[in-house]
């Protein structure tokens, strides 16, 4: 970037300045990559009595089976005591469980130790979350990635980040950016910005530092408008597709060559055939060395991803409960989440073609000086968003 140093870059925490920190479960049972296991550990949890399901809960600090909580916003989940509850299963919802994969979580407040009711609160149509990726010291990947679907927040190299809904309030409304800066960089461009259109430069331009995510901005019209749609490529690929399920050319569209076996328990990659080898008999191919070894934080997606399927549980917990033969609807998880890593590997060369070459900076001091920084605090807290009563512990409506 000439004439500026990366530290003269604006953090995101300034541009975006509304964050939350990852959820805690507490837990790991109430999460899986399955919702019908999820369904049948709540009916194993509420069939059990007394010491056997204070067992199966696994009670925190934060979360006994006598905890009263409210519920989740937006879920119907219940709100008396566990020691009581006989009830149906919540409704799994899909939650991102780390980078790339989308698993399921019972929504249900009394389960999660540290749940982020902000953030359930401001989620669904129209939202969108950048997710910051712990920093590793000298390690490859993206460091923010974006999502439509709640964020835990989890990093794969046990660093959190923060999750930044891009806006403040449900619907899309209220965009989280600093108070003046879209209309200023909408006046130094010459053309509208767009809180999505910032993101997507943020997906494009972030690196990863020990500050926190820097954002190189630029006041170079074309440079930007590059930037922008380089970013919109990288958000729909996140966002998988974002309603077209992403596909690689005929040829090097990944298949499944021999079945996967029931229970697989290793994964293997040649990269000379590009095979994928998925326990002894399963074969994938082709597979692209780039989606095999693309990482985040330091941590291969395509291994983490695999490991959180088949990694052993404790015999007797509930997280043991799970698919007694690997389904189907995982392969083709697998076959999608190799046609997305692929596919973002190939923007990578573009992506550090354009970050080398930024032309103009806007800086912090400059962002300073135009009275754009520093954030106001109102800005870093999150918006009163209640229109209704949520219910509270034991069936009350919480009081607004």
């Amino acid at each position: 970037m000439p004439g500026v140093t990366h530290d003269e870059a604006p953090l995101l925490a300034d541009l975006m300045p509304w964050s939350v920190a990852p959820l805690r479960p507490g837990r790991g049972w109430p999460m899986g990559p399955d919702p019908a296991s999820l369904k049948a550990r709540w009916g194993a949890l509420v069939r059990a009595e007394g010491p056997d399901r204070e067992a199966l809960f696994r009670p925190t600090r934060a979360r006994t089976l006598h905890t009263a909580v409210a519920q989740l916003p937006g879920h119907a989940g219940g709100t008396g005591r566990l020691a009581r509850e006989s009830g149906p299963c919540p409704e799994p919802v899909r939650i991102l469980h780390g980078p790339f994969d989308e698993q399921w979580l019972i929504p249900d407040h009394r389960l999660l130790d540290v749940a982020r009711p902000e953030l359930w609160r401001v989620s669904g149509e129209g939202q969108l979350f950048a997710v910051e990726q712990g920093y590793v010291p000298g390690a490859a990947g993206p460091a923010v990635l974006a999502s439509g679907v709640l964020p835990d927040g989890r990093s794969p190299a046990g660093r959190p980040g923060r999750i930044r809904p891009l806006f403040r309030r449900p619907g899309g409304l209220e965009p989280n950016v600093t108070p003046g800066l879209l209309a200023h960089l909408s006046d130094v461009l010459g053309r509208e910005v767009t809180a999505r259109a910032l993101l997507a430069w943020v997906l494009t331009a972030c690196t990863g530092s020990a500050a926190g995510c820097r954002v190189p901005l630029t006041s170079d019209t074309e440079v930007w408008e590059r930037g922008v749609e380089l970013g919109q490529r990288l958000l729909r690929l996140q966002l998988r597709g974002d309603g077209e399920r992403p596909k690689l050319p005929g040829g090097r569209r990944p298949y499944v060559r021999a079945p996967l076996p029931a229970r697989p328990d290793s994964l293997a990659y040649d990269a000379e055939k590009e095979v994928l080898r998925v326990g002894e008999e399963g074969v994938i191919s082709p597979v692209p060395r780039e989606a095999w070894e693309y990482e985040v934080s330091g941590v291969r997606v395509v291994e983490r991803w695999f490991a959180l399927r088949t990694e052993a549980a404790g015999a007797g917990t509930l997280e043991a409960i799970r698919p007694a033969t690997w389904p189907q609807t995982w392969t083709s998880e697998l076959l999608e989440l190799i046609t997305i890593l692929a596919l973002l590997a190939e923007l990578g060369p573009e992506q550090a073609r354009l970050t080398a070459s930024l032309g103009a900076p806007l800086t912090a001091t400059g962002l300073r000086t135009a009275g754009i920084l520093p954030v106001p605090d109102a800005a870093r807290r999150p918006a009163s968003v209640l229109d209704h009563h949520e219910e509270g512990p034991d069936g009350q409506f919480a009081l607004i």
